[in-house]
């Protein structure tokens, strides 16, 4: 399976109205496309004993493994409170879509007003935790 740009964020945005976010307000869906074209999609989920939520991009990942897939070909990110904003992937998520894509893996964001930020894992985590095989 093969997608668009476009159909990509509207996969992340689908799973973003799904989030459970009652203490931040602030809904995230991320979605991947795998190394074989397969879409898997995630969404944060809170959590009252905060250390133990999820981030939507370490949902979608566990997703893709869940399903299968064994790396990250693209992934796209919609987050945002009232409106959308162009929703950087945390600290954590950075190393989490490091494990699983190469340094030139495309991470999509989108905004407000439709605006679309590209950036690769490199450039978001430019020395990223690795252990070899």
């Amino acid at each position: 399976m093969s997608c668009t740009d476009e159909e990509l964020f509207e996969h992340a945005a689908r799973v973003r109205e799904h989030a459970y976010a009652p203490y931040s307000k602030f809904k995230v869906g991320a979605a991947i496309i795998d190394d074989v074209g397969n879409i898997h999609a995630g969404c944060n989920v809170e959590n009252a004993a905060y250390p133990l939520g999820n981030c939507a991009e370490t949902s979608a990942i566990a997703a893709m493994i869940g399903g299968g897939g064994k790396a990250i070909s693209k992934i796209a990110v919609v987050g945002g409170g009232d409106k959308l904003e162009q929703c950087m992937p945390c600290g954590g998520c950075r190393q989490a879509i490091a494990e699983f894509a190469q340094d030139d893996t495309i991470i999509l964001l989108k905004g407000e007003g439709g605006s679309i930020r590209q950036v690769t894992v490199g450039e978001l985590l430019p020395h990223a935790f690795r252990l070899k095989p």
